[in-house]
């Protein structure tokens, strides 16, 4: 009995075989038949060994894990016309911040310490500190409330949100924005 079973079911896998798959006919034109080369299974087996190796990944820059969590926070954040968008960069010399309404494209306010008025003001130092990241923001803030905006969401521009960052935006809300 159990040998019957046994051959219908060989039987039946190679019916399944010869059968012709769904997905060698395309709109009514058959596939080409694939060329296989006849190797023999040691060889086969080495060969697939050989073409399978996995790389490890590179580890990123730190310049580019900076453009890939600011391309993460960009997907969600965009500048309006109510609502513009406060981009913060910043370098190891200068510390910039715009307004920017990305519907028209259109930076509506920009402070640096690159500016003469706050250049004047702050320290000769090696780089921009936290107090020059404090006057940027109270800068960039009374520019807004002079052109009447008020709300704006903070885009930190991939950086992590301390230190600077974190001096520029507690300003920038102190001068009346409100983010």
């Amino acid at each position: 009995m159990a040998g019957a079973v046994m051959a219908g079911a060989t039987a039946y896998m190679a019916s399944l075989s010869l059968r012709s798959s769904p997905f060698t006919e395309f709109n009514g034109l058959a596939a080409a038949p694939s060329f296989r080369p006849s190797i023999p299974a040691p060889t086969r087996s080495t060969l697939l060994r050989e073409t399978l190796k996995v790389e490890a990944l590179k580890d990123q820059t730190r310049r580019e894990s900076l453009k890939s969590r600011h391309r993460r926070l960009r997907k969600k954040l965009s500048g309006t016309t109510e609502r513009p968008r406060l981009a913060v960069f910043r370098t190891n010399q200068h510390l910039y911040a715009q307004v920017i309404d990305d519907t028209k494209q259109h930076t509506l306010a920009a402070a640096s310490t690159r500016t003469k008025e706050i250049r004047d003001t702050i320290e000769d130092t090696a780089g921009p500190t936290i107090d020059s990241a404090k006057k940027v923001g109270e800068a960039i803030g009374k520019l807004c409330l002079e052109k009447g905006i008020t709300k704006v969401a903070f885009d930190r521009g991939g950086f992590v949100y301390h230190g600077r960052i974190k001096a520029l935006a507690d300003a920038a809300r102190e001068a009346g924005l409100d983010f």
